[in-house]
């Protein structure tokens, strides 16, 4: 953990504050969870994003299974809002949950983010994107095996094809903006084609960026991430503005 940002710990997960902070919060839901060296990697995310934008950053913890995932992702959140304006962001299954949190929220009336942002995001729990065999070979760490069965634990016997599990299917209309971030060699690239396309249609404001390098998609390229991270706030604080 970077020793320019202060830790504390809150009932949903961690909190990186900044020296100065912004007062915006920047919930993150990390993918790739059950990596054992996942932790460090997703506070060291967080401290660059900490640092990039001057938000408070929220790794949120979440259940292994699903819905019980969604209902932890939404806790956090409710808990960030009520501190200010929020930008949701995550990372492969994180993405997802993070794009079914839009979801949820539109069907509830409720308070949405001012953005979000999804990096290298798993939206079709089916796993029938054609990206991910044509693309698995160009990442040596991807593993289209141990996706499934994560993929399978996690849905939990629930259809993959709910749009709570794979929001590729869901009707899209009226979410917030949203900020797709992927490589062109990414397995999961066709999730974030296919979900701009339909987002777009459905005149939800989209912002796909496709780069061209590979050492994008993991979640150590903290770099990649925070580069992006301060045009995020901005966004949020004018919402409120």
């Amino acid at each position: 953990m970077r020793d320019d940002v202060w830790l504390t710990e809150s009932p949903v997960g961690p909190v990186v504050r900044p020296a100065r902070p912004s007062g915006t919060t920047v919930l993150y839901v990390p993918g790739d969870g059950d990596r054992p060296d996942a932790s460090d990697r997703v506070l060291d995310l967080a401290g660059h994003l900490a640092l990039n934008t001057g938000a408070a950053v929220v790794p949120c913890r979440y259940g292994p299974r699903f819905p019980a995932a969604l209902d932890d992702v939404h806790a956090a959140y409710d808990r960030c809002r009520a501190s200010g304006p929020t930008v949701v962001a995550g990372e492969r299954l994180g993405a997802g949950l993070a794009a079914a949190l839009l979801l949820r929220l539109r069907d509830l009336g409720a308070e949405p983010p001012a953005c979000a942002v999804l990096v290298s995001a798993l939206l079709d729990l089916t796993l029938e994107a054609p990206s991910l065999r044509l693309n698995a070979s160009a990442d040596p760490r991807f593993d289209a095996a141990g996706l499934r069965r994560r993929v399978e634990r996690y849905a939990a016997g629930a259809n993959p094809a709910d749009p709570l599990l794979s929001p590729l299917y869901a009707n899209l209309h009226g979410l917030p903006p949203v900020r797709l971030l992927a490589s062109g060699t990414d397995p999961l690239l066709d999730d974030s084609l296919a979900f701009a396309a339909r987002a777009a249609r459905s005149g939800v404001t989209v912002d796909l960026r496709v780069l061209q390098d590979p050492s994008f998609m993991p979640a150590e390229t903290v770099e990649a991430v925070a580069g992006s991270a301060s045009q995020w706030v901005r966004t949020a604080e004018a919402s409120v503005s």
